[in-house]
């Protein structure tokens, strides 16, 4: 079952946004660079977007929610970083194999798993030959009784459904998180599509 996700930024219903760069996305950093041409889908108010572009990558948030790129504005700019209306899921022309980068905070997790063909498929269609996909997968969901989102996913399916395409460059549990999300429920994935 899908979410509307203009309602929930409308009434301010976004249990999600914790008003700062996912912690995972920010331990990455600590050690390795993300440069290039950056896709954040599923940008929401833009904490990530602002990290990255803090960071010297050119950075796009995409949003289906307009009420979200509404919140993500209202920040000072920090880099070069810009914000779009769009689904993802229906990538748009504009944006095929335009990127360096994409980057993944709770928008897999939050999309309907009957969905996540489609956003394999988007994540390959963004990225130029060689791109990079950096991911933090929820792997647990605290409490989880099957209803969504957020939806967890497996090792396996992220083998299935990234494998065939991308080389696994690096995976870990990261020790940075949200208080909420405690260490071992997120797995950071750096994959690089297959030339």
């Amino acid at each position: 079952m899908s979410r509307n996700w203009e309602q929930a930024y409308a009434k301010g219903d976004t249990p999600w946004d914790k008003g700062r760069a996912a912690p995972p996305i920010e331990e990455f950093l600590a050690r390795r660079t993300v440069t290039g041409e950056v896709l954040v889908p599923g940008c929401g108010s833009g904490h990530d977007v602002r990290l990255l572009a803090g960071r010297g990558a050119d950075v796009i948030g995409l949003d289906l929610a307009p009420g979200a790129l509404e919140k993500a504005r209202r920040f000072p700019p920090v880099g070069t970083e810009r914000y779009a209306l769009g689904d993802f899921l229906a990538l748009d022309e504009a944006f095929v194999g335009r990127f360096d980068w994409v980057v993944e905070h709770t928008c897999l997790c939050a999309i309907d798993p009957a969905a996540r063909p489609a956003y394999a498929r988007s994540v390959r269609r963004a990225l130029k030959p060689e791109g990079n996909y950096l991911a933090v997968f929820f792997r647990e969901v605290p409490d989880f009784d099957g209803e969504g989102p957020p939806w967890p996913i497996s090792g396996a399916e992220i083998e299935g459904r990234f494998g065939a395409d991308f080389e696994l460059v690096e995976r870990f549990v990261p020790r940075r998180t949200y208080p909420s999300r405690p260490v071992g429920c997120e797995e950071l994935c750096w994959m690089r599509l297959r030339a």
